[in-house]
């Protein structure tokens, strides 16, 4: 869970309770959410009443996802494979290695070596742009989703 030391603003002073207006991220439908939010944590979420895709209404992923990022299990850091052992990396080391590691796959096995599965849970935007990226920088199509009608 979150310490004491987390819940105060970088001047020193705590946050305070505020209502926050967001879009859920769980899926591509838009629904509305007002976070409840105490001393810089959330504390409660509730579907948004005025939002037209939800009309106040949550799913259990909207109303509850919200605590996995209070999870100790939480991965906040890429981590990388040395000498058998998972270890702590920038981003710019993580990305590297996996821009290496594809395109040692793509050399030697081919383009067909890759394929992509789009959650879901993703918007139409990131749809858009998962299969402008295989197409574009894999050299293939092969792509496809649960969402397919």
């Amino acid at each position: 869970m979150v310490t004491a030391a987390e819940k105060v603003s970088e001047n020193g002073k705590a946050n305070g309770t505020r209502e926050v207006d967001t879009i859920c991220g769980f899926c591509g439908v838009g629904c509305g959410l007002t976070l409840k939010v105490e001393d810089g944590v959330i504390q409660k979420v509730a579907g948004q009443k005025s939002n037209p895709s939800s009309k106040g209404e949550a799913c259990i992923k909207g109303r509850e996802g919200w605590r996995h990022l209070y999870s100790e299990k939480r991965l906040t850091k890429p981590l990388i494979r040395k000498d058998g052992e998972l270890v702590e990396a920038s981003w710019d080391e993580a990305l590297d290695l996996v821009a290496s590691k594809m395109t040692e796959i793509k050399d030697e096995y081919g383009d067909d070596a890759f394929g992509m599965f789009s959650s879901s849970r993703s918007n139409n935007e990131l749809n858009y742009l998962a299969g402008k990226f295989i197409r574009q920088v894999l050299g293939n199509s092969n792509i496809d989703s649960c969402n397919r009608a």
